[in-house]
């Protein structure tokens, strides 16, 4: 299925302030064929490199390193330009191992790529991305897998415009992260399992980590539109102690359970967590059957729900492009 949509002329001109800053800055180029080892420090600026990746499928699994600072991946589209590969719980691979696309090194952005985990709900964990790189950006990126699709797994990040797959747990770590104007795409899972769309890991309260979820659209995929009455879906669940996750100002539609959130094992973490819902729309965002836990709350006023806007909670001031940093009002 084609996902790719049409950008407006905002996006256009945030993408080429995106990549004309890159142009000017950054050092890192590409020495192979494929993706494998590819990113080493040169004295070449990236405007010698041109275009980064061609409409092509890489199977394999790829790490950006420590060591490796300010690294732009480009390609040519969603469903275009794809980093694949399968491992997953059953084979042994935890979900630190099983990442097809694995970044640790601060500064990373990409754009217009599918990063995807094709083990399948049969696999359990296999993740797609993993993320731990500081000050990171993904633009009009796909994100497919089924259970722990995308681990957010530390420091800050920003998701602008991208389409995340999954079923269970598909977005879930311990990063400070937004995801604005994407859409979440759930997909069927197996005959005996139900849907949850996060589980933010934040252990200890003094931590800033958290899921802000902006703008976006909960959808079901494909695979899953004709059966959504089914199964259960919830919007997260708490991994940690102090799991915290919003969704502000996003549409989310009928199949997502009444109660929307829910829980991970009894009781715990349901007083020390922190679930909120802002100006949601669809016929899924009604929050008269929520849960009543001690940690949930219906936000009301842009004074409640500002703090989680890109620009408080990522400090996207200082270092997003453009303005992908939209203010509540």
């Amino acid at each position: 299925m084609a996902t790719t949509s049409t950008s407006s002329l905002q996006d256009i001109k945030i993408l080429e302030m995106i990549h004309s800053q890159v142009l000017q800055a950054r050092n890192w180029v590409l020495n192979s064929v494929e993706l494998h080892g590819i990113v080493r420090p040169t004295g070449l600026a990236l405007r010698d490199c041109g275009k980064l990746y061609d409409e092509r499928v890489y199977a394999e699994n790829v790490k950006i390193e420590n060591n490796m600072k300010n690294v732009m991946f480009v390609g040519d589209g969603i469903d275009k330009t794809i980093v694949t590969s399968n491992l997953n719980e059953i084979q042994g691979h935890h979900i630190e191992s099983s990442a097809t696309f694995d970044v640790v090194g601060d500064g990373f952005w990409a754009r217009d790529m599918t990063f995807e985990n094709t083990a399948g709900p049969q696999g359990k964990q296999a993740v797609a991305l993993k993320v731990s790189s500081d000050l990171s950006i993904f633009y009009h990126c796909s994100f497919k897998g089924y259970q722990d699709t995308l681990y957010v797994h530390d420091n800050r990040q920003f998701f602008s415009n991208c389409h995340i797959y999954g079923t269970i747990d598909f977005i879930f770590g311990d990063a400070q992260v937004v995801f604005q104007n994407c859409v979440i795409f759930v997909r069927k899972p197996l005959d005996n399992q139900y849907n949850v769309i996060t589980a933010q890991g934040r252990d200890l309260q003094n931590e800033t980590s958290g899921i802000s979820i902006q703008h976006c659209r909960v959808r079901p995929a494909p695979n899953f539109a004709s059966v959504k009455h089914l199964f259960k879906t919830y919007l997260g669940r708490p991994w940690k102690n102090y799991s915290r996750t919003v969704f502000l100002k996003t549409h989310l539609g009928r199949f997502i359970h009444p109660q929307g959130w829910n829980e991970w094992d009894g009781k715990f973490a349901l007083s020390t967590l922190y679930y909120g819902e802002y100006m949601n729309t669809g016929r899924g965002a009604s929050t008269a059957r929520r849960v009543n836990w001690h940690g949930f709350h219906v936000l009301i006023g842009p004074s409640k729900a500002s703090p989680f806007s890109p620009s408080r909670f990522i400090d996207g001031e200082r270092w997003i492009p453009g303005k992908r940093r939209a203010i509540f009002s």
